[in-house]
Protein backbone atom coordinates (compact mmCIF):
# COMPACT_ATOMS: atom_id res chain seq x y z
CA UNK A 1 0.00 0.00 0.00
CA UNK A 2 2.82 2.39 0.89
CA UNK A 3 4.45 1.64 -2.46
CA UNK A 4 1.23 2.59 -4.29
CA UNK A 5 1.11 5.94 -2.51
CA UNK A 6 4.78 6.64 -3.22
CA UNK A 7 4.27 5.96 -6.93
CA UNK A 8 0.86 7.67 -7.26
CA UNK A 9 1.71 10.92 -5.51
CA UNK A 10 4.46 12.07 -7.92
CA UNK A 11 2.29 11.07 -10.90
CA UNK A 12 -0.62 13.12 -9.58
CA UNK A 13 1.64 16.10 -8.93
CA UNK A 14 3.10 15.93 -12.44
CA UNK A 15 -0.35 15.57 -13.99
CA UNK A 16 -1.65 18.65 -12.18
CA UNK A 17 1.16 20.89 -13.45
CA UNK A 18 0.86 22.70 -16.76
CA UNK A 19 3.42 21.74 -19.36
CA UNK A 20 5.54 24.28 -21.24
CA UNK A 21 3.44 23.65 -24.35
CA UNK A 22 0.21 24.26 -22.45
CA UNK A 23 1.54 27.49 -20.96
CA UNK A 24 2.70 28.74 -24.37
CA UNK A 25 -0.64 27.88 -25.98
CA UNK A 26 -2.59 29.49 -23.11
CA UNK A 27 -0.56 32.68 -23.71
CA UNK A 28 -1.45 32.47 -27.42
CA UNK A 29 -5.14 32.02 -26.55
CA UNK A 30 -4.97 35.15 -24.34
CA UNK A 31 -3.28 37.09 -27.16
CA UNK A 32 -5.86 36.08 -29.75
CA UNK A 33 -8.69 36.74 -27.31
CA UNK A 34 -7.43 40.27 -26.67
CA UNK A 35 -7.66 40.96 -30.41
CA UNK A 36 -11.28 39.98 -31.07
CA UNK A 37 -12.61 37.76 -28.29
CA UNK A 38 -15.84 38.51 -26.47
CA UNK A 39 -19.40 39.59 -27.19
CA UNK A 40 -20.47 42.06 -29.87
CA UNK A 41 -24.09 43.23 -30.03
CA UNK A 42 -25.19 44.67 -33.36
CA UNK A 43 -28.88 45.02 -32.52
CA UNK A 44 -30.82 44.57 -29.29
CA UNK A 45 -34.25 42.99 -29.61
CA UNK A 46 -37.11 43.66 -27.23
CA UNK A 47 -39.07 40.41 -26.99
CA UNK A 48 -42.64 40.16 -25.76
CA UNK A 49 -42.61 38.86 -22.17
CA UNK A 50 -44.08 35.50 -23.25
CA UNK A 51 -41.38 34.88 -25.87
CA UNK A 52 -38.61 36.11 -23.55
CA UNK A 53 -39.82 33.68 -20.86
CA UNK A 54 -39.99 30.84 -23.40
CA UNK A 55 -36.31 31.26 -24.28
CA UNK A 56 -35.14 31.90 -20.72
CA UNK A 57 -36.88 28.73 -19.50
CA UNK A 58 -34.90 26.79 -22.12
CA UNK A 59 -31.73 28.36 -20.68
CA UNK A 60 -31.39 30.42 -23.88
CA UNK A 61 -30.67 27.36 -25.99
CA UNK A 62 -31.59 28.62 -29.45
CA UNK A 63 -32.11 26.24 -32.35
CA UNK A 64 -29.77 26.00 -35.31
CA UNK A 65 -31.16 26.65 -38.80
CA UNK A 66 -31.74 22.92 -39.22
CA UNK A 67 -33.54 22.59 -35.85
CA UNK A 68 -35.86 25.57 -36.27
CA UNK A 69 -39.61 25.09 -36.16
CA UNK A 70 -42.18 27.37 -37.74
CA UNK A 71 -42.57 29.27 -34.45
CA UNK A 72 -38.86 30.07 -33.98
CA UNK A 73 -37.90 33.62 -34.95
CA UNK A 74 -34.20 33.41 -34.02
CA UNK A 75 -31.47 30.85 -34.47
CA UNK A 76 -27.79 30.34 -33.76
CA UNK A 77 -24.88 29.55 -36.07
CA UNK A 78 -21.58 28.22 -34.79
CA UNK A 79 -18.32 27.76 -36.60
CA UNK A 80 -15.06 26.46 -35.22
CA UNK A 81 -11.61 27.08 -36.66
CA UNK A 82 -8.80 24.88 -35.35
CA UNK A 83 -5.40 26.51 -35.11
CA UNK A 84 -3.98 23.25 -33.83
CA UNK A 85 -5.62 19.82 -33.74
CA UNK A 86 -4.70 16.89 -31.55
CA UNK A 87 -3.51 17.17 -27.99
CA UNK A 88 -3.26 19.93 -27.14
CA UNK A 89 -5.61 21.67 -29.52
CA UNK A 90 -6.36 25.37 -29.96
CA UNK A 91 -9.60 26.59 -31.49
CA UNK A 92 -11.65 29.70 -32.16
CA UNK A 93 -15.42 29.35 -31.88
CA UNK A 94 -17.73 32.00 -33.29
CA UNK A 95 -21.41 31.90 -32.26
CA UNK A 96 -23.87 34.20 -34.01
CA UNK A 97 -27.53 34.87 -33.28
CA UNK A 98 -29.58 35.61 -36.39
CA UNK A 99 -33.13 36.76 -37.02
CA UNK A 100 -35.05 34.37 -39.25
CA UNK A 101 -37.11 36.97 -41.13
CA UNK A 102 -34.18 38.86 -42.67
CA UNK A 103 -31.10 36.76 -41.76
CA UNK A 104 -29.55 39.72 -39.92
CA UNK A 105 -26.77 38.92 -37.45
CA UNK A 106 -27.89 40.40 -34.11
CA UNK A 107 -24.67 39.64 -32.29
CA UNK A 108 -21.68 37.37 -32.09
CA UNK A 109 -19.61 35.76 -29.38
CA UNK A 110 -16.00 34.87 -30.16
CA UNK A 111 -14.20 32.50 -27.81
CA UNK A 112 -10.75 30.92 -27.97
CA UNK A 113 -9.72 27.79 -26.16
CA UNK A 114 -6.97 25.29 -25.51
CA UNK A 115 -7.76 21.73 -24.55
CA UNK A 116 -5.58 18.80 -23.64
CA UNK A 117 -1.83 18.40 -23.67
CA UNK A 118 -1.83 16.63 -20.31
CA UNK A 119 -0.07 13.49 -19.26
CA UNK A 120 -2.14 10.44 -20.18
CA UNK A 121 -4.18 9.03 -17.34
CA UNK A 122 -7.66 8.33 -16.01
CA UNK A 123 -8.38 12.02 -15.40
CA UNK A 124 -10.11 14.57 -17.61
CA UNK A 125 -7.87 16.75 -19.74
CA UNK A 126 -7.34 20.37 -18.78
CA UNK A 127 -8.55 23.34 -20.76
CA UNK A 128 -8.30 27.10 -20.89
CA UNK A 129 -11.03 29.37 -22.33
CA UNK A 130 -10.98 33.07 -23.08
CA UNK A 131 -13.10 34.94 -22.31
CA UNK A 132 -13.82 32.95 -19.17
CA UNK A 133 -17.45 31.76 -19.47
CA UNK A 134 -17.89 31.78 -15.69
CA UNK A 135 -17.08 35.50 -15.46
CA UNK A 136 -19.14 36.88 -18.32
CA UNK A 137 -22.88 37.36 -18.41
CA UNK A 138 -24.91 35.55 -21.00
CA UNK A 139 -24.49 36.32 -24.66
CA UNK A 140 -28.21 35.95 -25.33
CA UNK A 141 -29.30 38.28 -22.54
CA UNK A 142 -27.14 41.04 -24.03
CA UNK A 143 -29.16 40.79 -27.27
CA UNK A 144 -32.65 39.97 -26.02
CA UNK A 145 -34.38 42.21 -23.51
CA UNK A 146 -37.75 41.64 -21.91
CA UNK A 147 -40.60 43.76 -23.18
CA UNK A 148 -44.15 44.22 -22.00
Amino acid sequence: MRWLILVSLPLLLMASCATQTQMALDAEVRRLCAIDGGIRVYEQVKLPAEEFDKYSKRNWILPTWEQMTLTDNYYVERETHYYRKGSPEVAKTVSRILRRSDGKVLGEYIRYGRGGGDLPGPWHGSYYLCPDPTKSSGFETKIFIKGE
